[in-house]
């Protein structure tokens, strides 16, 4: 291809993507980010930077970033071990302080300061001024489940033009203390509470695939009845049957589409949300 080409070439993919700005200007999108798609610096660095991108469109990203792996380390670190029963951390006492600093201290101020480097306004919100829930019954210690949403800190970033980076943790409505939650949950109900046009998923999976070692399985587009069938089939299974439970829950609750992608894959937010054909399965009623 000759230069010139090259150029044409690239003015059909920003033509492309016009529309999708145009329709998306001054919306809101709640993007969850969590599993590997965090532990590599390059992916991370190639994620933000979709995210000022979105910023700069006139799009209103908010971001809820998970922890686990780093948590985990942590704990390690201070002579811990980590403990899960179904899937949730068990959290004493000295786990909360850990799961609190970490997010606080680690996580959350170096997604802000990656997104400040690359010319865009964020800021950090701790999840305990955003989310309120209950302690979960059982053997868990400090895990709880989201209740409600106070949005007064997350609107006025978004008046004020910055992205909110929220983490996931809670305030327990009955003695104010720290609750660690589930950041997919969390992600879910501010979506809803915020009735965001999109709420999308960057996990180290590709979507929803017929066969998880065939990538060229993937299920483009999904409704309620299709995932009733699939899981059915036995073939939405595991741990994807919460995700998709979780997104149904959050587009009857007002939000307007749900996307699964993979955050690994070079600018994954830009190739879902401004290409016709997207890389990720979407999830509608």
């Amino acid at each position: 291809m000759n230069p010139l080409d090259a150029q044409i070439t690239k003015s059909a993919v920003l033509l492309e993507a016009l529309p999708y700005m145009q329709s998306f200007r001054g919306c809101t999108f709640l993007i969850k980010v969590g599993g590997s798609a965090m532990e590599d610096p390059v992916q991370v660095d190639s994620f933000l930077r979709d995210v000022v991108f979105l910023e700069a469109v006139g799009i209103n990203p908010v971001i809820v970033h998970g922890g686990g792996k780093a948590i985990s380390k942590a704990m390690t670190e201070s002579g811990l071990q980590a403990k899960f029963i179904n899937g949730m951390r068990v959290t004493d006492d000295e786990t909360i302080k850990i799961v609190e600093e970490t997010l606080a201290r680690v996580i959350n101020p170096e997604i802000v300061t990656k997104i400040n480097a690359f010319g865009g306004k964020a800021v950090g919100i701790p999840g305990t001024e955003v989310f309120l829930g209950e302690k979960m019954k059982g053997d868990l210690g400090w895990v709880g489940e989201v209740n409600d949403c106070k949005l007064g800190l997350i609107q006025a970033a978004v008046a004020g033009e910055f992205v909110p980076v929220v983490s996931p943790v809670a305030r327990e409505l009955a003695s104010g203390k720290t609750l660690n939650v589930n950041a997919d949950l969390a992600a879910c109900g501010l979506a809803k509470r915020l009735k965001a046009t999109k709420l999308i998923f960057l996990s180290d999976v590709r979507g929803v695939m017929r066969d998880p070692k065939d990538d060229a399985t993937l299920i483009p587009s999904l409704d309620e009845a299709s995932i009733a069938k699939l899981k059915a089939e036995n073939i939405i299974s595991g741990g994807m049957i919460p995700k998709v439970d979780s997104s149904l829950d959050s587009l009857r609750g007002g939000v307007g589409k749900v996307h699964l992608i993979d955050g690994r894959l070079p600018h994954a937010l830009i190739l879902e949300i401004f290409t016709d054909g997207g890389i990720g399965t979407e999830i509608h009623l």
